[in-house]
């Protein structure tokens, strides 16, 4: 449930939960049931083109497939990508998923600041403890500072 005072955070029991995500329309199980369409489509008719005598058809549809295969691969490396900002019991934790990687690092609330990084729009920037992490990435650029201030905000009544 979203409270009003938040735009882009979850109030749950346990926190202040922030999920920011890639916006896919097709999730890698669905993309592989597509590529395997494609690919049943394509091979039967390089066979039927073999047995008409056109032997390189199916050569290519094998080249084409490959070509194919690789993109849906980088874009399903990439759908689940997303960007976790967890407010709990005066720590904050940021969890950055990218291509399979998972990023952790935590923060002692008190500590933070939050900042753009440089100009108006770039990322945010959470820094503390000699560390530093920048977030944001997922949302439009014209709505990070209003993210910035509901962290910022929620530092605060933490």
């Amino acid at each position: 449930m979203s409270s009003p005072a938040f735009r882009f955070a979850q109030i749950t029991g346990q926190g202040i939960d922030w999920q920011l995500r890639r916006n896919c329309a097709v999730t890698p199980a669905q993309m592989g049931w597509f590529y395997g369409s494609i690919c049943v489509v394509s091979v039967g008719i390089g066979l039927l083109c073999w047995q008409l005598g056109g032997t390189l058809v199916l050569a290519f549809t094998g080249v084409e497939l490959v070509a194919v295969g690789v993109a849906f691969l980088v874009y399903a490396r990439h759908a689940a990508d997303g960007e976790r900002i967890f407010l709990q019991d005066g720590r904050l934790l940021v969890e950055r998923e990218q291509a399979g990687h998972l990023e952790r690092t935590e923060f002692c609330s008190e500590w933070v600041r939050v900042e753009p990084k440089v100009g108006h729009r770039s990322l945010i920037e959470l820094s503390g403890q000699g560390r530093t992490v920048e977030v944001g990435r997922y949302v439009r650029p014209e709505l990070r500072p209003l993210l910035a201030s509901e962290i910022r905000r929620a530092l605060r009544t933490a």
